[in-house]
């Protein structure tokens, strides 16, 4: 098959990349290099098999393709409360884009969607079926809400048109090629307990987050994309195992060797307390779990980081 991926040059659309390329499948990926670098793809542009076109999917964008993975979006903080608008576009104008290329060409569509749809929950852990509380005028809401929006054009796409469509909520995902400045959690204690720099909490670190490293996230895409449409989503991809932020500070000074010390902070404006997927249906619909040990991928993390710091 020839698939589309969108934010192709991006952490997780380059892992994806990789995992298509060696199935068998040609490749074209899309990428406005705003959080996405060519350093992310740089070993895959002689390959015959793979194409990369730099395009904003705020606007059309026409291709013949047999497939759509759809991961355009800034995902750190940092970036997407620097550029809101652009942001909440890319979820919403994007997802129309795409869903109309999905339309016209007759083709199934993967919506890369997010935990963050579930806000700041009061249950956890967070099944599918839980709506979520978010707070549609915040800081994070840019992102939270465009994501939202997304889930329901899918929906409304495949309910009005027959778009054949597939939907997955990502937790947290981490693994080489993050970028070093992006201010997510685990590449900031990284970057840190690397360089010797007090490692910075939030309020009193004991909020909850769940890891997933990126091998064992696309094998979660793929399948769901791959799979019969008994399930279409949303379905969460990520590992259920919950670590404090002091659990995973601790977890880095030691894999690290570091010197650091921690600080702490005034908790963000509407940063979630807990994440913990409940992942029962993608256990029994597409036979998947997450496999990768957090000890394990932060050492092929650490590794990684240690290769890029100048």
């Amino acid at each position: 098959m020839r698939i589309l991926v969108t934010g192709g040059a991006g952490f997780l659309g380059s892992h994806l990349c990789d995992r298509l390329l060696s199935d068998g499948h040609e490749v074209l990926a899309v990428d406005n290099l705003y959080t996405g670098s060519k350093d992310n793809i740089a070993h895959l542009l002689s390959n015959t098999k793979f194409e990369f076109i730099r395009h904003d999917i705020t606007f059309p964008l026409f291709v013949e393709v047999d497939a759509i993975y759809n991961l355009a979006c800034p995902a750190s903080p940092i970036h997407y409360q620097k550029y809101p608008v652009q942001t909440i576009k890319t979820s919403v104008i994007g997802a129309i884009n795409m869903l109309g290329l999905a339309k016209r060409l007759g083709i199934r569509i993967l919506q890369a969607s997010t935990s963050e749809v579930y806000g700041d929950p009061e249950i956890s852990p967070q099944e599918e079926s839980y709506w979520g509380n978010v707070n549609p005028i915040g800081v994070r809401s840019c992102y939270d809400e465009g994501k939202r929006a997304a889930e329901s054009l899918f929906f409304d796409y495949n309910r009005q048109f027959g778009v054949e469509i597939r939907v997955a909520r990502i937790f947290n995902t981490y693994g080489p090629r993050m970028n070093l400045y992006d201010g997510r959690v685990v590449s900031n204690f990284v970057l840190q307990a690397l360089t010797n720099q007090d490692i910075t909490l939030y309020g009193n670190g004991e909020q909850t987050r769940s890891f997933c490293y990126v091998s064992d996230l696309i094998d979660g895409l793929v399948k769901l994309m791959e799979s019969d449409g008994s399930v279409v989503g949303p379905m969460n991809l990520g590992n259920p195992r919950e670590f404090t932020m002091n659990e995973l500070a601790q977890k880095v000074i030691q894999l690290t060797n570091s010197r650091s010390n921690l600080t702490y902070h005034e908790l963000p404006s509407d940063d979630p307390k807990q994440r913990k997927p409940d992942t029962k249906l993608a256990e029994t619909s597409i036979n998947w779990k997450a496999k990768i040990d957090l000890e394990v991928g932060l050492n092929h993390l650490i590794q990684d980081f240690r290769s890029r710091i100048k």
